[in-house]
Parts: C-alpha cells; structure tokens; sequence
C-alpha cells in the first residue's frame, strides 16, 4: 500500500481532464443560459423544492444569472489553470447550489459535476499545462502521484457499476422495463426506428446495458481491453444521446473516459497543442515531480478516504427502508440509478379547515409543469407541497387548513393506484429520514437491487 502511494504517473493526464472537464461544463452552463432554462426553471416557478437538510439554499431571483456566470467563468478557469484552487472552489460552490435550488430538476450527471468538481479543489491538477504552473515555475511538474488520477478513475468506476447493479431487478432484465415503454415511440428514427418495433429489441438493450455498466469500468482500467472499451463508450453513450433528452451526460461520460488512457497519450495532444501555441519545451516537460507535503498527504488522505466511503455506502442507504425503492424513492437520489423507471402520477389536493371551508387546489396555480409532473410521483416532494399550501391557505383566512390528496402513480406500465393515504393530513406530516408511513404499499414486488 505505501508502495502505492509513492508511485508517480505523467502530470499530463489529470491537466487534460481538467482542461476537457472545464470545457465541457463551460459550453453546459452557456447552452443553458441561450435556451432560456435559468429564467423556466429557477426565476419564474413561484415555488421550489428543497432538499431535506438544505432549506437554506434558496432561489436568488435575477441574481440567479450572476451565479451561472459565477459558475460559468469559474468553469473557464480551471480549464485554463487561472487561479485554479480558488476557481475549483467556486466552481464546487456555484454549481452545487445551482444543484440544490430545486429537487424538480434533480439529474444525476448534475451529482457527478458536483463530486469531481470537490475533487478537484484537493487534486493538483494545474501543476501541468495551466496558466498557475506557467507564472510559477515551482509548481510546474511532469510527474503527479498516481493516486491523484486514479482517484477520478474509481469514482468513474464506482458509477457505472453501481448503475449496472441498480438494473439487477426482476424490471429491467425480466420485463425489459421500461425500456419496452420508451423505445416503440422512438421507431421513427432514421436507420435504426424499426428495430424498437420488435419485442426482443427492448430485452436486448436492457441486458446489453446492465452488462455494459457491470463491465465498463474495468475493462477501460485494464490496458488490453481499453481500445474496444472506449469505442463502446462512445457507442453507447451516442445512442444514449439520440434515444433520451438528457442534455451533456453522454459526451460528458465520453471525455471523461480519456482519464484512463496512458499518460503517454495525453502528453502527445498536450505536446500537439503546445506547439500549435508556441509553448517553450520547459514549460511543457518540466523533468519535475510533484510532491505533495507530509502535513498536507494525511490530510488529503483522510479527505478522500471519506469521500470514497461516503460513496460506496450511501447507494446502499434504500436498505433501511421496507417498501419498494421505485414506489417510494427513500434513498432513491444520489446512488447513480439512471433512467431506471418511467412514472407517471396524478395528484388533487384539498384544503379545508375546521370552519367547514373547502378548497379544491389547481396545481397550476403554484407549480410549472416540469414541477408538478416530478412532484405527483415523489412522496417527499408532496409531503413538500402540502406544506407550502397549508402555509398559502393560513395566510389566505383558513384556520389551520388540512391538507389531503388523492394521488394514483403508474410504475413501468402497470395500472395506477393510490401511493399517500387520503385520509392523512399531510399538514401535520414532518419531513425527515424515517419511513413515511402514509405512503400506502406497493404490493407487487421488484425483486432485485
């Protein structure tokens, strides 16, 4: 293990990730500000979901364009190693919160910016090919401990097989669900549309998927394996891409493959870009390693030895809970479970009090689309909901309104039926990590992970 922790590999390949990383996540933030999302999905909606522990981040208003172009400038600077640990932090901080503001827009590739973007902030990753390294010859290095890339490569890792073990249920493999729902109304596609009119198409891509996440990882690790490995990242990730509107993910997860080439690799397009910009050679191989301090490398060590615990128990936290994980989504969020259901809710509030008064609630009074569509599926964010009417309608003359819904849910194609109690009166309800006991039992079991 020592033996480990001495060993050093080419600086070039952590510079040229962060330089793609801080690219990409550039031109993500200006693709959302140029499609008016900042102002549809932060400014407007009247009301936002918070996450339980973090009812402090709140929406900024118009300020919520200052803080994308934070994130924005900051992006470009730890591309460009320009004040790299101040920019890595304001980097983490800006997009994290961005993050955190609304539970309606929840995305696990937002969660993955997040956790390389804190990374980051403790990696050296400007000591090779930054704007830093190029003012001050002392940082400029070659050489990193090998630790510091292989670090980003385990969290790579521990996302895609935890993605793959997420499909090990009856579901997935069994039912090829929901697959068997998404991929019929993708038959108009040019070249491969009438392959998703077969019945073993979707049974196909769902086992083909499972197995890809299960693998993926360590084949992209292991050197002889690699080339292939890259071209079904690609592959994959392409057709993830024209199949699913889910935005940057799968070019993101293609460049972020680079990571496991050799640095041999890297430091030949680092070469090819230094020449281009007329680099000096010393600034490009500096013939210099890295050294971390010996105050600073426990520290560091601590640091990422919690974070890597952190990450490979908490996926597991649904444990804790009795009911099924799809129905109720208790440890459901930040365990890398990618587009594992399709669910489809319906929900009427009523508010009536003590006085007799009734009111039947229009959702579309309080909620956007997108939010009302996320909320009528997701317990927590109903239980959310009803407290912020309960507080509406107090405000409005009710005497300490009660709050009740009806609420039906369709998972992966099967019949609606009733997911929160009717006759509980969810203004009385408080939020926490404990079992929601009005959520009604789903009765029909996923059998899996």
């Amino acid at each position: 293990m020592l033996a480990y922790f001495n060993k050093y590999s080419p600086a070039a390949t952590l510079a040229l990730f962060r330089v793609i990383f801080g690219i990409m996540l550039f031109l993500s933030i200006c693709r959302f500000w140029a499609k008016g999302w900042i102002r549809d999905l932060y400014i407007l909606p009247k009301f936002h979901f918070a996450f339980y522990g973090f009812e402090f981040i709140r929406p900024l208003g118009e300020w919520t364009y200052f803080l994308f172009g934070i994130c924005a400038v900051a992006a470009l600077m730890v591309a460009l190693g320009v004040l790299y640990r101040f920019a890595a932090v304001m980097l983490f901080v800006s997009f994290t919160y961005i993050e955190l503001i609304d539970k309606s827009t929840y995305l696990n590739h937002y969660y993955f910016v997040s956790m390389v973007s804190f990374m980051l902030i403790f990696l050296p990753a400007h000591a090779s090919f930054s704007m830093d390294a190029y003012r001050n010859k002392r940082l400029l290095a070659d050489q990193l401990p090998s630790w510091c890339i292989d670090s980003i490569r385990l969290l790579v890792c521990i996302i895609y097989f935890y993605a793959g073990l997420a499909k090990l249920n009856s579901d997935w493999l069994l039912h090829a669900l929901p697959l068997k729902i998404w991929l019929p109304a993708k038959n108009d596609l040019p070249l491969i549309g009438s392959l998703f009119n077969y019945e073993w198409t979707p049974y196909f891509f769902s086992w083909a998927g499972c197995m890809y996440d299960l693998s993926i990882g360590f084949l992209l690790w292991n050197r002889k394996t690699r080339p292939l490995a890259f071209v079904s990242v690609i592959i994959f990730h392409l057709l993830t891409a024209i199949l699913f509107p889910i935005g940057m993910f799968p070019y993101i997860m293609i460049v972020t493959a680079f990571i496991f080439f050799p640095g041999e690799f890297h430091q030949k397009v680092i070469d090819t870009i230094s020449f281009a910009l007329s680099l000096p050679i010393q600034f490009i191989r500096p013939k210099r390693s890295y050294i971390v301090s010996s105050i600073t490398k426990p520290f560091l060590m601590a640091i990422f030895g919690l974070f890597f615990v952190f990450q490979i128990t908490f996926p597991f936290r649904y444990l804790l809970y009795s009911d099924e994980l799809f129905w109720t989504e208790e440890g459901y969020r930040f365990s890398w479970r990618v587009m594992l259901m399709e669910k489809a809710g319906y929900t009427q509030f009523t508010v009536t009090d003590a006085s007799g008064k009734k009111q039947i609630v229009n959702n579309n009074d309080f909620l956007t689309r997108l939010q009302e569509k996320m909320m009528s599926t997701q317990p927590d964010m109903i239980l959310q909901y009803a407290h912020m009417l309960r507080d509406h309608y107090a405000a409005a003359g009710f005497d300490s309104p009660q709050i009740y819904v009806d609420s039906y849910v369709a998972l992966n194609g099967r019949m609606g039926k009733p997911m929160i109690d009717p006759a509980v009166d969810l203004a009385r309800q408080t939020d926490s990590f404990q079992h929601k006991s009005w959520i009604i039992p789903f009765n029909d079991e996923i059998k899996g992970l």
